[in-house]
């Protein structure tokens, strides 16, 4: 048994049983990674895929398990790999953050210029997509961090980090007949409503909020990009229900922000890592720029295995 036949495993599963792909991924041919996988069965004494014919159709129930585990030892693998290259080069490297729209245009800009002020010789590669592609870009590795409210807290292999609170707010354009009168949901479904799609921002806190006081709002636009909703609701097309960190009443002098806390509740945007994943000094020192009240010592407690 070899680390490379735990890759040809760990990326056939990944790439859903297409050997081309999987072999594409590793760098190698087909007829090889067929070869490695069948060495490794042999060796075992065990299937670890079903298969029909050359097609492979998905793992056995000893293969499972050996894929988790395959999964483990290549993680402590990479790990041993990234605290080599921590001490052979402490201050460069590249951090790979998944997160929304929101977070990317309101949040992040001012964590990225303190981080970027510390450490020059470090990349940063910002993912932008919806709270579950973000989620399986973290599981599958492909970033170090997920940042977002929609963040699970549910997943085993996940460790959250809670980092600040947000309410909604809802923006209309000045002089609106909201402003005159205090905001209830019983007012505010009077109006076309343009908000944020269902995965995104808090959304969901949106909808129960309404179908706990039995109304049904006219939600006439929904989008992802707090932008949007701005620009709609500049127009003319409806009331625009927002996070409160998208306004900003010098920029957005067209539109009033009335605070909406009361009538949806508190958001918590958090950041998420892989509880295997080993954290260099630079991605530590991300992690409290972005949640300032969280201790460094705390942190790495809670990412060993064993807690």
């Amino acid at each position: 048994m070899n680390l490379q036949q735990l890759r040809f495993v760990q990326e056939t599963a990944r790439h859903n049983f297409n050997l081309t792909h999987a072999a594409q991924a590793i760098g190698t041919s087909q007829p090889a990674l067929s070869r490695g996988i069948l060495e490794l069965e042999a060796e075992l004494g065990v299937d670890i895929f079903v298969r029909h014919g050359k097609r492979m159709l998905g793992l056995t129930e000893p293969g499972k398990a050996i894929l988790a585990r395959a999964q483990r030892v290549l993680a402590e693998v990479q790990g041993i790999e990234r605290v080599t290259a921590d001490f052979r080069a402490r201050d460069a490297g590249e951090l790979r953050i998944a997160t929304t729209h929101t977070q990317a245009r309101y949040v992040l800009p001012s964590v990225i210029r303190e981080f970027r002020k510390r450490y020059p010789a470090v990349r940063l590669t910002l993912v932008q997509g919806n709270p579950r592609q973000i989620t399986q870009s973290l599981l599958g590795r492909e970033v170090d961090f997920a940042i977002a409210t929609e963040v699970s807290d549910e997943l085993p292999e996940i460790l959250t980090i809670p980092a600040f609170e947000w309410e909604h707010v809802v923006v209309v354009p000045n002089k609106h007949p909201l402003l005159e009168k205090p905001l209830t949901l019983q007012t505010l479904v009077r109006y076309p409503i343009i908000t944020y799609v269902e995965e995104f921002t808090g959304r969901r806190r949106i909808d129960k909020a309404f179908a706990d006081a039995g109304l049904e709002p006219d939600i006439v636009l929904a989008a992802i990009d707090s932008d949007v909703i701005k620009t709609y609701v500049a127009l003319g097309l409806g009331v625009g229900i927002m996070a409160d960190l998208a306004y900003d009443a010098g920029r957005d002098r067209s539109l009033t922000a009335l605070p909406a806390g009361s009538l949806f509740g508190v958001n918590h945007t958090r950041l998420a890592v892989r509880r295997d994943a080993f954290l260099r000094g630079f991605a530590l020192t991300f992690i409290e720029l972005f949640a300032p009240a969280v201790d460094r010592k705390l942190l790495e407690r809670l990412m060993r295995k064993d807690d």
